[in-house]
């Protein structure tokens, strides 16, 4: 079987006409390319669900903190406040916020996380996959089978746009995880493949131009707050999609308009640390905590 992994629309049309969800046909394309059985291909991609989902409490610790010491400890309180019902929007949305920001500064901290597709957007599709776990009741497979589908997405935007910071800004990074994110909460709800063509679509163009600007060229601020807004944007992406909102431009329009817009962007913005928030005065002063002695970094932060 040939899968399409140059444009969303023909693996969308796959799925149409085989009358299954789009993992299905994934799992079974790539058990076929690695000459490996679908059971031991799934079974991998459980591995990687597992790892995900034994982010969240590690990263939720109240005294975990970065090497660099800049952050730690915003998902215990973004957790506590769910917990508490002190936050605006419930245990959904709340429950996918911390869960990004858990997953995020695990990462920061030198924890064991699943790259989804990359270290700096890695909190995104397990808070997605895991609170629609969570609130919907859903089972583990179901769940497992969706990353096969955000896989998908994923290869599809790294043959034709990017999914590095460097190259194309952290709408490469974040956006493609929120993307992806959106794909998958689309088949979790058992969403039409049309429905997930406009919520990767939405996603997308609600993120375009993000660029990659971290702070003291680590990949903690403002990344991981970006992981929860990217999180919740992928939620705001399906939400539509599944209310029969469809996206005016398609999503294989909206890649390639997304690498012409990475292509266009000043180098400053590409994960220099040259622009953007590393060169407000603030983020130099940070610079200089981490690897210089002007400051104290807790009286910064």
């Amino acid at each position: 079987m040939e899968l399409n992994y140059y444009a969303i629309s023909d693996l969308l049309e796959s799925s149409k006409q085989a009358n299954v969800p789009l993992s299905s046909l994934v799992l079974q394309q790539q058990a076929e390319q690695l000459e490996l059985s679908e059971e031991t291909v799934y079974n991998k991609m459980k591995e990687n669900y597992h790892v995900m989902a034994s982010s969240i409490a590690p990263g939720c610790d109240p005294d975990l903190r970065s090497t660099s010491g800049l952050t730690g400890g915003d998902a215990y309180k973004m957790k506590c406040a769910v917990e508490k019902k002190a936050n605006l929007t419930g245990s959904f949305l709340g429950g996918a916020l911390y869960r990004a920001l858990a997953v995020s500064e695990l990462n920061a901290s030198m924890g064991r996380i699943v790259a989804a597709p990359t270290a700096g957007s890695c909190g995104i599709i397990p808070a997605a996959i895991l609170t629609m776990q969570e609130e919907k009741n859903l089972s583990e497979k179901d769940c497992v089978m969706s990353l096969f589908t955000a896989s998908a997405i994923g290869m599809v935007i790294a043959n034709n746009a990017s999914l590095a910071g460097a190259q194309g800004g952290c709408q490469a990074e974040c956006g493609s995880a929120a993307a992806m994110a959106a794909a998958a909460i689309v088949e979790l709800s058992g969403g039409t493949p049309d429905m997930i063509d406009s919520a990767v679509a939405i996603t997308l163009k609600n993120i375009l131009g993000l660029v990659c600007d971290p702070v003291a060229g680590l990949v903690e601020i403002p990344c991981i707050k970006r992981n929860a807004s990217g999180v919740a944007g992928a939620f705001v992406g399906a939400e539509l999609a599944l209310a029969g909102i469809k996206s005016a431009i398609p999503a294989d329009e909206v890649i390639i308009t997304m690498k012409k817009i990475g292509d266009s962007m000043s180098p400053t913005l590409k994960e220099t640390a040259e622009g953007g928030l590393a060169a407000t005065p603030t983020g130099k002063k940070l610079f200089s905590c981490v690897f210089g002695n002007s400051c104290q970094k807790k009286k910064m932060l």
